[in-house]
């Protein structure tokens, strides 16, 4: 009889407390995975001495989180791991691994666990990598959107590492299967699985019940964006296509969903451009919403916008979509596997910030199929990833334990090097 499945999950990156939305997607795909097989989780916590005086000049830098929890009947361990800030990041991923042996090897032990699971190619790839050879145990690794920028920096050598030695990829995207097939990884072992989504969470609300609750007006134009406050994520550069946008839309107004966290916070900077710009009365900067209430923003939209410089799958498109909004974003990362038809919404080339515009302008008066947007993305909900997700670990465990395979070392790409 075939032996099951039993993961332990590694990610750094995890909700907890003290940042509710960090790694939701993670716990969002693994918590469904452990409805059918044992899991652990193992977030480790980057650390180093005096860490919290940095925290009184950014209160957000590495919040706190409790080293042990019970989640929806799932252990969570967050061991600390050294990691400077800045620096030495080529050695983030050996001492993620190490600091984190005690743990994994106790609740390896103790229940009995048989497949590595990390999530991100670096750092906690590479310490999957490390931990599976020192503990004889296969390694999955998903690969979730930062591996592409990675890989031209110091710590490419240990993203290929990683990638060549697993015994398996999961990319989110097709996009990112081609960046692990040009990193060496041989495209027998790599599966492409996107997120999903929980439509008991996302649906559509009346859209005037949702305005009034937000105090829009019921015949504005609105456009909406949703994620943290950084860079990446573009807010600034939809804000920058505003005043062009007001000159052919007059009502319309711009919600910016999200706030700070670990990755940083521009919300200052957003405010003085918008100040800047004259349009304080069109731009509403709503804060982070639980995800059980983002269903009311998204509802009281017309467009749904993110203009990222970089995404692997972004879960906020099928979670705008399942509340029948179209979506215009960037031509990076998986993004356009996501909106993958024109009926869809519209992709543009990133930095084009006339495009940009001319993509909002045209989908604020496009006569849309809402429903076919509602159907897309509820082709796309978690109960329709969860089996695949299961079949890649019960390859990955029959095969490291077939006899014809030589026994558990053999074939494993983890215990090789």
């Amino acid at each position: 009889m075939p032996r099951q499945a039993r993961l332990l999950v590694l990610s750094q990156l995890f909700p907890n407390d003290a940042d509710p939305v960090a790694g939701l997607f993670i716990r969002e795909r693994m918590f469904r995975v452990g409805e059918h097989i044992p899991i652990a989780v193992v977030a480790p916590q980057p650390w180093f001495p005096l860490q919290g005086l940095i925290r009184r000049f950014r209160a957000h830098f590495r919040p706190p989180a409790p080293r042990f929890e019970i989640m929806q009947g799932i252990e969570v361990h967050r061991p600390r791991f050294i990691c400077f800030p800045g620096i030495l990041k080529w050695a983030d991923g050996f001492f993620l691994a190490l600091c984190s042996l005690p743990t994994v090897r106790r609740l390896v032990r103790k229940h009995g666990l048989n497949i590595l699971d990390a999530h991100f190619g670096y750092p906690d790839g590479h310490a999957g990598v490390l931990l599976g050879r020192w503990l004889r145990l296969p390694v999955v690794i998903t690969l979730r959107g930062k591996e592409e920028r990675q890989a031209r920096t110091e710590v490419a050598s240990r993203l290929r590492h990683a990638i060549v030695r697993a015994d398996r990829l999961v990319c989110v995207s097709e996009a990112l299967k081609k960046v692990a097939i040009g990193l060496g990884a041989d495209e027998a072992r790599v599966t492409v699985i996107g997120n999903g989504i929980d439509l008991a969470k996302f649906s559509p609300v009346a859209r005037d019940e949702a305005r009034r609750t937000l105090e829009l007006p019921l015949d504005a134009k609105v456009i909406v964006s949703v994620g943290g406050l950084i860079e990446r994520k573009g807010f600034h550069r939809v804000i920058e296509c505003l005043p062009a946008l007001l000159g052919r839309h007059p009502d319309l107004h711009y919600l910016i969903v999200g706030g700070a966290g670990p990755a940083g916070d521009m919300s200052a900077q957003l405010r003085r451009q918008v100040a800047a710009l004259g349009l304080a009365e069109r731009v509403r900067f709503l804060g982070p919403y639980p995800p059980e209430r983002l269903k009311i923003p998204l509802s009281a939209a017309d467009v749904f916008v993110l203009a990222t410089s970089y995404e692997g799958w972004a879960n906020v498109f099928l979670e705008a979509m399942a509340c029948g909004l179209p979506v215009v974003t960037t031509r990076v990362g998986g993004n356009a596997q996501v909106v993958s038809s024109p009926k869809l919404g519209k992709i543009v080339e990133y930095g084009d910030q006339d495009a940009l515009t001319e993509a909002i302008s045209a989908a604020l008066v496009h006569q849309w199929d809402r429903e076919h947007i509602l159907q897309y993305a509820r082709s796309n909900a978690w109960e329709r990833r969860i089996p695949a997700l299961l079949e890649v670990f019960n390859q990955v465990l029959q095969r490291r334990t077939r006899p014809e395979a030589g026994g558990e070392a053999a074939g494993a790409g983890a215990n090789r090097g």
